[in-house]
């Protein structure tokens, strides 16, 4: 049994467009390390809900002994108005280091796509890559038991003056870990958002050209515990009073057998709660989108990217627009409603292609389309290949600031006019659609809320 340690976990992302995003990583560790230790106090400092520098004071004045610090963005993915934030993660970590005494562990999504960059910028004592909550509680018993770090998979750290990351175990295809929401935090997202996060899957086992969740979650798909995420489902009913959850699943229909006893579940165990996920237009039919539904399915965000043939296959997608536009067909006469995400510009694009995204959303009624422009480029990706062989970027060319790539062949200037020409709801991610959605959200309407643009 260790000694009662103090555990603080912060979450750096202060995002809040379209909406705060419930910091689901960290409570995942908290959970699992308040179920391995329960003589250690383990907290969640988030800097959505609290300003920067009271939230520093904070873990200050906490002066845990370990304190791990997720990050989740590095950018904000705006090809519009670009931002980076490893200057900011770098000060931070150091006006903590100049006050408390703290280990310092780095993790997160984020990290995970640059982890020896960041870890020498940002100098943490430790870090993590991929999943972190059996790495961390391994880690901080190897530290305070003064073992072997090397035995603990996905740790990163020093030995000398060099950079050591140890293996990963091939992970298991079943997984289940605990999480219990912070009341302290709930309030502020269920306000805001509308919504809290749950995660029934991990992994994703296509080959998008441009995707980083295979880099930071594997290829391999694993499944979580039914019986918990049910359980979890009703503990947050019961004691938060929230009704709506988002799976964050790089895309939930990937493993529909699975899919159909969860949904299954939930009608036969009555949760009644309603539900939005990530989905792919294809591998879904009728019977399970009406199954879905019944289940609580309110929300589909289609990762459709092009409604172009030729563009779907140099992206690499498995789908076409035939079986897009078919799926949208369903989810209108189901009374499902559903959006799509398109990258515009991006590899292959040509204004050819752009025309036949656009003719094509014709085709598409009772939805929105909000798309990206030009595709940011990250490393262990085949954009990062091609991107290498075009001469876009160059071979020592780290990529944590931002890269795009983004056609030649696509005249990205005319791109919103020729969107607005289709009579269809296109919203560039430069332009602010908050408005009516906070309208609803005073109304203490919860969901993502986008259906009511349709009609804005």
């Amino acid at each position: 049994m260790q000694r009662g340690l103090k555990i603080a976990l912060l979450s750096v992302n202060k995002h809040k467009v379209p909406y705060p995003v419930y910091p689901l990583g960290a409570s995942y560790l908290a959970s699992y390390l308040r179920e391995k230790e329960t003589s250690w106090d383990v907290r969640i400092f988030d800097m959505n809900i609290v300003e920067y520098d009271t939230c520093v004071n904070d873990i200050v004045e906490y002066n845990p002994d370990y304190l791990g610090i997720s990050l989740r963005n590095i950018d904000n993915v705006n090809f519009y108005n670009q931002e980076n934030f490893i200057f900011e993660y770098r000060d931070l970590v150091t006006g903590i280091r100049e006050k408390i005494d703290s280990k310092i562990v780095l993790g997160g999504a984020g990290f995970s796509l640059y982890p020896e960059l960041l870890y020498d910028f940002i100098k943490p004592d430790y870090a993590l890559t991929g999943e972190g909550e059996k790495s961390f509680y391994s880690l901080i018993l190897a530290v305070e038991n003064s073992e072997a770090i090397e035995n603990v998979g996905g740790v990163l750290y020093k030995k000398g003056n060099v950079n050591v990351i140890t293996e990963r175990s091939t992970p298991d295809r079943f997984y289940d870990f605990p999480l219990t929401y912070d009341a302290d935090i709930v309030p502020y997202y269920w306000k805001h958002s509308g919504m809290m996060n749950l995660q029934t899957k991990r992994g994703c086992p296509y080959r998008c050209v441009y995707c980083t969740y295979p880099v930071i979650e594997g290829r391999t798909v694993r499944t979580h515990s039914i019986e918990r995420i049910i359980e979890t489902m009703k503990r947050l009913k019961t004691d938060h009073k929230v009704n709506y959850v988002f799976f964050t699943d790089s895309i939930f229909n990937i493993n529909n057998e699975y899919n159909r006893e969860l949904a299954g579940e939930m009608i036969r165990q009555d949760v009644r709660m309603e539900w939005g996920a990530y989905f792919s237009p294809s591998n879904v039919d009728r019977d399970l989108l009406t199954l879905f539904k019944q289940s609580g399915l309110k929300h589909i965000e289609f990762g459709t990217e092009s409604l172009s043939d030729t563009v779907l296959e140099k992206y690499g997608k498995n789908f076409t627009v035939s079986e897009i536009v078919s799926t949208s067909e369903l989810c209108s006469d189901l009374g499902i409603f559903f959006a799509h995400f398109l990258i515009l510009a991006g590899y292959g694009e040509s204004d050819k292609t752009v025309d036949e995204t656009f003719a094509n959303s014709k085709l598409i009624d009772n939805t929105l389309f909000f798309p990206f422009v030009g595709m940011r480029i990250y490393p262990g990706t085949e954009l990062q290949n091609i991107a290498l062989r075009e001469g876009i970027i160059s071979g020592d060319d780290p990529l944590v600031n931002p890269v795009y790539y983004i056609s030649k062949e696509v005249d990205i200037g005319s791109l919103k006019s020729r969107a607005k020409s289709t009579g269809k709801k296109w919203y560039f991610p430069d332009e602010d659609f908050s408005e009516p959605i906070m309208k609803m959200r005073k109304r203490n309407r919860k969901g993502l809320l986008w259906e009511y643009l349709i009609k804005y």
